[in-house]
């Protein structure tokens, strides 16, 4: 990862010549190798680019594309099957899973998935694949060992997000049209309790320990915090403006949140800003200006970055969690919808 240790040397110059002198320089050089180790990630991410029908990979060491993998019509959401062996690609268009063996980076089957497939998750426990069905008011459930409909599970009008409890035990469907939140029971497959949300709801994340779902409205600007322990109620409203920016480009989307309770990410669309929050004390910390219409988000497997896909401007962003900065922006294709990080 040169371009880290460019950065650390970028600062030292600010330090002025006389500052490094050997015993200086001896130290920054000892700096920069007791932690290459830990900057050296061994981790693959996968980035749905929905005008151009690939999947790009991005070698986390290098943060470079290594690897563009054709799909079907619209790949959108992505997921990782229960083993690890297999990525799942949303195909909109196709109407179809992609189902892509991560050894050979291809597309070794296709499964049916209803109509207009845009979000899926994969169940914890089972080999089910959850897939909201935008023109069919619906959530399919497909068994992807099986090949088969195992249920489908009505909601309301056009289900975009999905989020999937830890435990497996329960699923959020959003619904856009609705601007409801449908909380289903996964062992009966079937929704026991509507909520209503900001408007246009995009997006459902479950807090590590199951205890908040955080749905985000891309119409109303905000994020709607559900206690999942009790009364299955909205607690909390987090809403969004970004100084400097108009009101209307603030458009809450994808929602990361980090397993220590400390920090959520929020995309905010076309405002070009990623949204810092205190899951503790729900409170904005920070807005983080990436590339343009910033959609999508996910965070690496030790949680030290979070990758975002910026659509109009077609790259991904590369933020250090600690340090809460932009490091890198990296082209991928055209309109880049979807992120997900190999676990």
């Amino acid at each position: 990862m040169p371009f880290l240790i460019g950065r650390s040397a970028s600062r030292a110059r600010h330090l002025g010549r006389s500052a490094i002198g050997p015993a200086s320089l001896g130290l920054l050089l000892g700096a920069a190798l007791v932690v290459w180790p830990t900057l050296a990630l061994a981790e693959r991410v996968f980035v749905s680019n929905e005008k151009d029908n690939t999947v790009s990979v991005i070698d986390g060491e290098t943060l470079e594309v290594v690897e563009t993998i054709k799909v079907g019509r619209r790949p959108r959401a992505m997921a990782f099957s229960s083993d690890g062996s297999e990525l799942f690609v949303a195909v909109g268009d196709d109407e179809a899973i992609d189902m892509v063996d991560l050894e050979s980076l291809k597309v070794v089957r296709t499964l049916s998935s209803g109509e207009d497939p845009e979000v899926i998750r994969v169940d914890p426990n089972r080999p089910y694949v959850y897939v909201s069905n935008e023109d069919d008011n619906i959530v399919s459930v497909l068994d992807y060992q099986q090949r088969r409909l195992v249920t489908e599970i009505p909601v309301g009008v056009e289900p975009e997000g999905v989020g999937i409890s830890p435990d497996g035990k329960w699923l959020i469907a959003t619904t856009e049209t609705s601007n409801m939140a449908h909380i289903v029971d996964l062992e009966t497959m079937e929704a026991v309790h509507h909520r209503l949300m900001g408007a246009r709801p995009r997006h459902a994340e479950f807090t590590a320990d199951g205890s908040e779902a955080w749905v985000s409205a891309e119409v109303g600007a905000t994020v709607s915090i559900i206690d999942m322990q009790e009364t299955f109620d909205v607690s909390h409203t987090i809403r969004f403006d970004v100084p400097g920016v108009p009101r209307e480009t603030v458009q809450a989307v994808g929602v990361a949140l980090t397993s220590d309770g400390r920090y959520g990410f929020v995309a905010l669309g076309p405002s070009n800003r990623v949204a810092v929050i205190d899951q503790q004390s729900y409170e904005v910390l920070d807005y983080l200006l990436v590339g343009q219409r910033v959609w999508h988000l996910a965070l690496n497997a030790d949680e030290s970055r979070l990758y975002t896909t910026n659509g109009v401007s077609g790259d991904v962003t590369v933020i250090d969690v600690g340090d809460l900065e932009a490091i890198r922006s990296i082209p991928v294709g055209r309109f880049p919808w979807g992120v997900v990080v190999e676990p």
